[in-house]
């Protein structure tokens, strides 16, 4: 969320980089002003208040002392009618900090001044692209027909236990699966990354810190009995580990990554772009995430986009490295990098990461800070994160671009994780 600071200061620039992300800002950003113009009144008189009740409240100590009984009586029916006042104004601040945190979230994150203007995928920015040579068939296979051909991965089992969208892995396809896990867990630590089980349901508290509530309440499933959310992604457990903590500087960067099951209720269309492992309701994913000092952070974006290309090049895996317009960025995000790796079968590109830095856009509603040395004052974190990787797509691409006569063949670097070279 915004800083109400940052508000005030540079009203104009908020709804000119708004625009950015074709939100417009104009009226909300005034009814915020004029909430907090309200709000800072009532604070003036209250604290101007306080200042006199506590004078007051010393006089009686003195006209006691001094034996002036009357004064003194006097002095007590002033501090009474004075808490009265105070009490009146305390009730009329609650409500309006309230409607004023309303509005403030309302507002999305920034976009960082390379973020392009556009209004969805069509407009993305595409930064690099790698070609990796595949050798497969003009009859090559689409990885659900492949998926049936080797019995590896079973939905209609997955539609009997749960529903649409819950695949059941089997066999190599399960091996398949928590080798590409161990593979990510495993670069991961090399790279600094302290590894990370945390819960996979959270809190209300914890789906607001990272941005998905109120945003996304829609996208999640909801354990209402308990007020519960099953967790879209790692992103939201690890990065509220830092709520409302004080770091020191020195301690940044923290490098966490995390492996999870993640949940999305994903209401979407029908056809080839949703068929197989192309959407799914539950899938896996590895994710990293970066508490960054601001004067670094983009650094830091940097290098976990290095980092996430690194793996998708082990894999080899045809990809590219989109920047992301304004229309098709994150509510909270203030740059983001999108991976797509190269489907054979399917001709597509299929989305496998995205890499974002939020500023201190998360960090305001977590209240995540960091300390000089020697400095007093507290300054928010940057928070960062990315998909290091989501497992279905990169399946799905590997299936298809393997493929041979004689089965699917494992990326060498997997064999090691796997025990096996062939999908047959």
């Amino acid at each position: 969320m915004l800083t109400i600071n940052l508000i005030r200061e540079q009203k104009e620039f908020i709804i000119k980089r708004l625009k950015i992300k074709n939100f417009e800002a104009k009226s909300i950003v005034k009814k915020i002003l004029l909430l907090d113009s309200s709000l800072r009144k009532i604070q003036s008189k209250t604290e101007l208040l306080q200042g006199e009740m506590n004078r007051v409240s010393k006089e009686i100590g003195i006209l006691l002392k001094d034996g002036k009984l009357k004064e003194a009586e006097k002095a007590k029916k002033k501090t009474s009618s004075l808490k009265v006042k105070i009490k009146s104004l305390s009730d009329k601040l609650i409500p309006i900090e309230n409607n004023l945190r309303t509005e403030i979230i309302k507002l999305p994150n920034l976009p960082h001044e390379t973020v392009p203007k556009g209004y969805g995928a069509n407009n993305n920015v595409k930064v690099k692209e790698h070609k990796v040579k595949i050798h497969i068939s003009e009859s090559a296979l689409p990885h659900w027909d492949l998926i049936k051909k080797y019995d590896i991965i079973d939905f209609d089992l997955g539609i009997k236990l749960t529903g649409a969208g819950f695949p059941v892995y089997k066999g190599k396809g399960a091996k398949l699966q928590r080798a590409l896990i161990r593979f990510f867990l495993d670069e991961g630590e090399k790279a600094g990354y302290t590894e990370m089980m945390p819960p996979i349901m959270v809190n209300e508290e914890s789906g607001f810190g990272t941005g998905q509530l109120p945003d996304k309440e829609g996208q999640m499933y909801h354990a209402t009995l308990d007020n519960f959310y099953l967790i879209p992604t790692a992103e939201v457990p690890v990065t509220n580990i830092y709520r409302n903590i004080i770091l020191n500087a020195d301690k940044l960067p923290i490098k966490n990554i995390a492996y999870t099951p993640c949940f999305r209720r994903e209401a979407g269309s029908w056809g080839a772009d949703v068929r197989g492992l192309n959407r799914l309701h539950q899938f896996d994913k590895v994710e990293i995430v970066q508490i960054a000092h601001p004067d670094h952070s983009y650094k830091c974006l940097n290098e976990m986009v290095k980092y996430v290309e690194g793996l998708i090049i082990k894999l080899r895996l045809p990809y590219r490295i989109l920047r992301l317009c304004g229309g098709d960025m994150s509510f909270t995000s203030a740059l983001t990098y999108d991976f797509e790796v190269w489907s054979a079968a399917q001709k597509r590109w299929l989305e496998v990461s995205s890499v974002s830095n939020f500023e201190s856009f998360q960090a305001n509603r977590l209240k995540c800070r960091f300390k000089e040395k020697g400095d007093k004052q507290t300054r928010l974190v940057h928070t960062l994160n990315g998909s290091a990787l989501a497992l279905p797509r990169i399946v799905a691409a590997i299936l298809e671009n393997n493929q041979t006569e004689s089965g699917i063949k494992i990326p060498k670097v997997l064999i090691p994780y796997t025990g096996f070279e062939m999908i047959n």
